[in-house]
């Protein structure tokens, strides 16, 4: 059997290299070549050199991490564009011309700006569904965004505003991630998103709850701004809302209108790090709550039970009142009928 492998490697091995090509490169070949034994797709142009577009996943070009500094030529076939941890400083209006079958754009960890994002560079774009430029230099939303997003990440980045038609027309948005960023006021820029599920715009300069939230939203993430009240109905009309967070406002008691938390649905709600003196009242249905680092004073168990008997209690699971002006000793014998699915109380 050793002879007969042998033999057939022998009379393998000259026709391979009468061509030129070590037949066992593919073993030990660089990262760009290891598809070389298969055949390149070249439709709509050829794979950069700088990029790996794999013959098994032709629609796909993976050109992460390789120290670029401007965009490569993007042949048409690409679906999925891989840009992300280069050192890319411009998008102008030419890079994605012949990408006009894209559906997701992977360019956070760049050193994009405003000014060097072309103001027609995403209008040919017309089948986008996730945009990530989170971690770059932005100061605004670049121009003529795809109405076909469903998912943008544009957070950690220097915008300061955000206008009605930065997201007009964006109907199936629903995750939008804009938190660290230095946003004061956002205005009716979310009227239009009819679809979003998920709000995350925490670490801003916010001093107000954003108007006229989409009513579908799932969750909303607040935490890190200087948001000190709450507007009359906040939580009613939401439909779907389950998680709140609300973390290191300046939110006080006055801010706060009665039974704002006090909705069906609601799971998990956050308002650590405030500065409220008591238990805001909330839903017997919510699971998770999170009030340490406050200055409440009282244990109020009023707050979680109107009524309390073998049929009427809390589903509070998670309760945390630690770093506030109460001790254990300030919770009251019936605390164990109302809160009795409450693994633990921490204060």
């Amino acid at each position: 059997m050793r002879v007969v492998v042998v033999f057939l490697l022998s009379a393998l091995l000259p026709v391979s290299c009468s061509h030129g090509r070590d037949p066992l490169a593919w073993l030990y070949g660089a990262q760009s070549q290891r598809y070389g034994f298969l055949q390149a797709d070249s439709t709509g142009g050829d794979c950069p050199d700088e990029c790996d577009c794999p013959p098994s996943f032709p629609v796909a070009m993976y050109c992460d991490e390789r120290g670029l500094t401007a965009m490569p030529t993007v042949p048409s076939r690409v679906k999925y564009l891989y840009l992300q941890n280069n050192a890319i400083t411009a998008l102008p209006d030419s890079a994605l011309v012949n990408a006009t079958n894209l559906v997701w754009l992977m360019m956070h960890y760049n050193q994009l700006t405003s000014d060097a994002i072309g103001e027609k560079a995403f209008l040919q774009l017309k089948g986008l569904e996730r945009l990530y430029l989170q971690h770059n230099n932005l100061t605004s939303f670049p121009s003529n965004l795809p109405r076909t997003l469903q998912d943008l990440r544009i957070d950690h980045n220097k915008i300061e505003k955000v206008t009605p038609a930065d997201l007009e027309g964006m109907d199936n948005l629903t995750i939008l991630y804009l938190h660290d960023n230095a946003v004061t006021d956002m205005g009716t820029s979310l009227t239009s998103l009819k679809s979003l599920t998920l709000l995350e715009i925490s670490g801003n300069k916010l001093t107000k709850v954003p108007e006229a939230l989409p009513e579908h939203l799932h969750q909303l993430y607040l935490e890190s701004n200087s948001i000190d009240s709450l507007p009359e109905g906040f939580m009613g009309r939401f439909t779907q809302l389950q998680y709140v967070r609300m973390a290191h406002n300046q939110l006080t008691d006055k801010g706060i209108p009665a039974n704002t938390f006090n909705v069906t649905g609601l799971v998990e709600l956050d308002l650590s790090f405030n500065k409220l003196e008591r238990i805001p009242l909330v839903s017997t249905t919510l699971q998770h709550l999170y009030l340490q680092a406050n200055q409440i004073k009282e244990f109020t168990l009023g707050s979680f039970c109107s009524v309390m008997d073998v049929t009427n209690f809390s589903k509070l699971r998670t309760l945390r009142l630690d770093g506030n002006e109460i001790s254990r000793q300030d919770i009251p014998t019936e605390s164990t009928l109302c809160l009795r699915l409450t693994s633990s109380i921490e204060v």
